[in-house]
């Protein structure tokens, strides 16, 4: 696991290629990654439980991640890929549990922080709401 951070240029362009924020503008994903964090998590560390609260919306930036249904693997997580987005939105129980397979760095958005964004800029919700709209209607046609 590297111990240095990533660049900043780095973290918006993988932030910006998230589907929930891709009608962010460059300048709504700058204040994103300002609110965010990586974190370090070690081998057979619970980033998230399932049943439990959301605490954050994770983009994982090295490593790779399990995500359990029930106790039963569903899928595997890897650079570039995510976790926790409704829960970051709506503070609820995580519906899995995602477990670190090896050494594990996530940008973090803290649910306080993207509420507190929110509420300082609408049309960041605005755009969310777009975007969340379009994943419903793509669900109800299949």
């Amino acid at each position: 696991m590297t111990g240095a951070t990533h660049d900043r240029h780095d973290l918006e362009a993988m932030v910006a290629k998230v589907q929930l924020f891709s009608a962010l503008s460059h300048r709504q994903v700058r204040k994103l990654v300002d609110r965010a964090r990586e974190v370090k998590h070690l081998p057979g560390q619970e980033v998230a439980a399932q049943g439990l609260g959301a605490l954050a919306f994770h983009l994982v930036l090295e490593g790779h991640a399990s995500v359990t249904l029930n106790g039963k693997e569903v899928r595997t997580l890897g650079p570039g890929e995510y976790f926790g987005e409704i829960g970051m939105i709506d503070g609820k129980p995580r519906s899995a549990t995602v477990t670190a397979t090896d050494d594990l760095v996530t940008l973090a958005v803290p649910h306080q922080e993207f509420e507190r964004l929110v509420g300082e800029e609408p049309e960041f919700a605005r755009a969310l709401l777009g975007t969340l709209c379009a994943r419903v209607r793509e669900a109800e046609a299949r």
